[in-house]
């Protein structure tokens, strides 16, 4: 009889502790949140989101205005708030700013950064973009020119160069002609908080950017002590190498 109760308690013990496992194992995630940055829209990601979707993510872009901070970030938790499980959210460029304060949403489980942006709460864009001098004379340009209403944008005659050197030219020159101008108040406006200080980031290094300096994206992806890829490409790393991008997309979701 004692040899019977304890072999049923063995088993009892066994049964709870794979039933205790099982329900503190979450789900990887399978919900990708893509956020653009400035000057172009989310048409670029389309060869990334082939990848992804043929490997089984669902996979959202959002549009963002492209008028504050606070109203891009709005539109990426409405993002956010649309998917069912757990998120990898994404960011390009001005983008990484945006996914930074979104990126607190508890859904979010792992952060993106795509030759992006990464401040620290109380940063603005403009701080960090002020701490390593442009890579191009054509970026250089592009920081001292905007509208009448302050949107910033890039001569189209200088896009390539400035922003998409290894994208074939007809491409660019599309991208160019196409551009989504940013407002100055949004490269401005400081972040609240910092959701990598928190949460597991991943971050795409492009060695040939000449928009935001290889130094700079360093330095912010050492600070936030980000998983980093370094990649020999542009700043459209995301239309020249979207294997790339879509691999390390991947890693984090698991």
């Amino acid at each position: 009889m004692f040899m019977l109760r304890m072999t049923s308690a063995i088993a009892l013990t066994i049964a709870m502790a794979g039933t205790m496992a099982h329900a503190d194992t979450k789900p990887a995630p399978k919900d990708i949140v893509i956020v653009h940055g400035a000057l172009v829209d989310g048409l670029g990601w389309r060869a990334v989101y082939n990848i992804l979707t043929k490997d089984g993510f669902h996979v959202t872009i959002v549009e963002e205005p492209l008028t504050s901070l606070a109203e891009d970030v709005d539109a990426t938790k409405r993002a956010i708030d649309q998917q069912t499980g757990l998120v990898v959210l994404v960011g390009h460029s001005y983008g990484g700013s945006v996914i930074t304060e979104a990126g607190a949403d508890p859904k979010v489980s792992a952060l993106v950064y795509v030759a992006a942006l990464q401040p620290d709460a109380g940063e603005t864009s403009g701080q960090l973009l002020s701490k390593y001098a442009p890579p191009s004379d054509a970026m250089r340009a592009t920081i001292d020119r905007s509208t009448p209403d302050k949107f910033f944008y890039m001569l189209p005659a200088k896009f390539r160069e400035g922003y998409a050197a290894d994208v074939p030219a007809k491409d660019a020159q599309f991208l160019a002609d196409s551009q989504q101008q940013l407002a100055e108040k949004a490269v401005a406006a400081p972040v609240s908080v910092a959701a990598w200080r928190t949460k597991p980031s991943y971050a795409i290094l492009t060695t040939q950017d000449r928009a935001i300096s290889p130094e700079l994206q360093r330095w912010m992806y050492q600070r936030s002590g980000a998983k980093v890829t370094e990649v020999a490409a542009s700043h459209a790393v995301f239309i020249s190498q979207p294997e790339v991008v879509a691999r390390v997309i991947e890693a984090a979701a698991k």
